[in-house]
This record gives structure tokens, sequence and C-alpha cells, in this order.
């Protein structure tokens, strides 16, 4: 087994454990961006482990074992997430909920498959991760090809004839979704005016804003996070350029409104039916806001990453991760906050759904008349 230590990495937590009770037998970690730029989206992961791994608890646990959960901090670095992943290992972690960005969750996913760790990440959509991937990967959304053909069709229909900018940020998650996008857009008959990269966490974006009007651009996709997308839209208004912009799933985030203020309400991003409004959520996310926190973009997705491995290690009477792996596999259902969830041989989503979501005043939501 790896044992690469990462101090101040990964902190532990005896989840739910009632008083006097032994400590837990079952290890599992969620891994994310804990610090850093979207350590908001971190916390979201955070938050829905915590209270999963409480609930499985209070409920007898998994198979009659208690689990003590592991909240592991990759920062979204790709070199970062592999020593958390072998951190993990060598602490005993039998199944992780992550990572988020897809640069950390494909290298990391070679760890655990190495160590026998199931991996279900509720929030990595490169195709490469699963296309690529081992036995033991999976996940609760849906892939970028699918997201892209979305954006690329809406684009094709509602800016045809028109100017439009398809622009990244490098990553595997924001290049991966804007070239899919694109493909998409050029099948269906439009070709990009400008195709530009960005390096992240840049503060001033000015001079790819002016290039963009200098070439009279109307709209402009965006494959990124957050605190990138909400500065280019705040520079966008200083400057006077109303193009629309349009994006992906990880603009799901209040943080968004905090870095671009009135302008955000110039984004429209896809995203997978707002979570907090499916029926099988509501008694989960009254709880939640009643402990002072807004389960907002994938803290729902966490929480249903565990309720697999319940569902799936009880229906296999196993904790064996290669059993429960071909479990979900064969497209067995879940049911969770998210309603019932298949996943194909690959362990992708089937039949995943994305709507399009806006922002006003601070907050974004479903937003039914874009068509």
């Amino acid at each position: 087994m790896k044992k690469f230590l990462m101090t101040g990495v990964a902190v532990s937590f005896a989840a739910a454990l009632s008083a006097g009770s032994a400590l837990a037998d079952l290890t599992v970690a969620t891994v994310g961006p804990i610090s850093g730029q979207l350590a908001a989206l971190g916390e979201q992961y955070s938050q829905g482990a915590k209270k999963a791994v409480a609930d499985i608890n209070a409920a007898g646990g998994i198979n009659g074992e208690k689990l003590v959960l592991e909240i592991g901090d990759d920062a979204c670095d790709p070199k970062q997430a592999v020593s958390v992943a072998n951190q993990m290992a060598s602490k005993g972690v039998k199944f992780v909920a992550g990572h988020l960005c897809s640069g950390s969750s494909i290298p990391a996913s070679k760890v655990y498959e190495e160590e026998g760790i199931m991996m279900i990440t509720p929030a990595s959509t490169n195709p490469k991760l699963t296309d690529e991937g081992g036995w033991n990967i999976a996940r609760v959304c849906g892939r970028d090809d699918a997201q892209g053909r979305v954006a690329g069709a809406f684009l094709a229909k509602n800016y045809a004839g028109k100017k439009v900018a398809i622009v990244d940020d490098k990553s595997a998650y924001g290049k991966g979704l804007a070239d899919e996008t694109r493909k998409a857009m050029n099948a269906a008959g439009l070709t990009e005016a400008v195709s530009e990269s960005i390096n992240p966490g840049e503060k001033d974006y000015s001079a790819l804003v002016s290039k963009l009007k200098d070439a009279g651009v109307e709209a402009v996709y965006f494959g990124g996070y957050h605190p990138e997308a909400g500065l280019i839209l705040k520079q966008m208004g200083e400057q006077g350029l109303n193009a629309k912009m349009l994006s992906g799933d990880s603009m799901n985030s209040a943080e968004l409104w905090t870095i671009a203020g009135k302008a955000a309400e110039n984004l429209i991003f896809t995203f997978a039916p707002e979570p907090r409004n499916i029926p099988e959520a509501a008694a989960i996310v009254e709880e939640f806001k009643k402990s002072g926190y807004d389960p907002e973009g994938y803290t729902l997705y966490t929480y249903a990453a565990f309720q697999m491995l319940k569902q799936a290690a009880e229906a296999t009477k196993s904790l064996d991760n290669q059993k429960i792996s071909e479990w979900l596999r064969a497209g067995n259902p879940t049911q969770t906050v998210l309603g019932e969830i298949k996943l194909d041989s690959k362990g992708d989503l089937q039949n995943p759904v994305y709507v399009w979501y806006t922002f006003k005043d601070g907050k974004y939501f479903e937003d039914s008349s874009i068509k």
C-alpha cells in the first residue's frame, strides 16, 4: 500500500457516533477543494458528506458497521490529489465521494483503483474519467459530452448567423466542456468567431474582454469555474460588452454573485434540475436549513453518493468494493435525495437531464423560459 502522508491535507471526523459507542470500523472519505479559490464548492462536499454519514450512522451504519469520515483537501490540484489519495489509502479508507475537479479525479482514481477503493464523484464530468477509468469509478453527475450537446445546440439555434466566442481555462473540466460544446455547435452549423484560453487565478481579464468586444461577439461560452467566470462577467460589464455568457454546472455557487455583482444576471448555465426542489430531498433540505446551511450545488450530490454506497453494500450483503461496483454498474436502481439513480456499465449516470439556470438578486435558479 502506498503511504505518502501530507500534513494538514486531511482532517479526520468521527461522524455521528452515539455517546459511549466504540470507534466506527468502516472508514470513508470525501475529497475536494477544501482550500483555495474553489473552497465554496469544497464546503458543499464537506456538508453533504458529514450529513450523510451522520444519518447513516443514526440508522445503524452499513451492514451493521458505523462510519468514520475523513475529509481530504486536494485544492483541485492534480498533484495534491494524488498525495491525498495515497493518504486516504494509508488510513484504510474503503470509499471516497470525490473528487470535484476532473483534473484531480482522473489521476486520483488510479490510486484508488490500485488500492481497491470505490470512488463515486459528485461533480467530475470529463468523459475520460470513466472512458479510461477502472472498475472502481462511478459518478452521480452527467458527462461533458451530454452537457456540451445541450449548450452547443442552444448556441446554434439562438445565435445562428451571429458571432460566438468559446473560452476555456485549460483545465480538464473547463477545456473538456468547452470542446464538447464547440463540437456540438459546429455539428449544428455554427462556427465560433473567437477561440481563447485563459490562465485561471488571474485578477485581470480585461485584455480578453477587449478582444471579445472588438470582435463583436454576442455570446461567450466559458468552460471553467465560477471565480474566473464572475471576474470576466464583471469586466465585461465595465467595458460595456453586453454579450451573454453561457457556461456549465460549476457555476452553481452563490459566490459567483459576490464576485460579479449584478453582472451575474448576464450569465446562463446548464445544470441538472435543482436538487433542492426534488421531492425526495425535501426532508433533508429542511434539516440542512434548520442547521443554518443551504444545501446548494453539489451538497446533495455528495449525500447521494453515500446513499448509493449504503444501498449497494446492503443489496450485495458485502463491503467488497468489486461486488458493490458491479452491482451499481449493472443498472440496479438506488433511491437517493436526487431521485432514482441508475448507472451504466462504465459507471456513468443513465439518461442525464440538463436545464438552464440564471442569477437574480444574489441567487441562481432554474429558468424555464430559456429554450
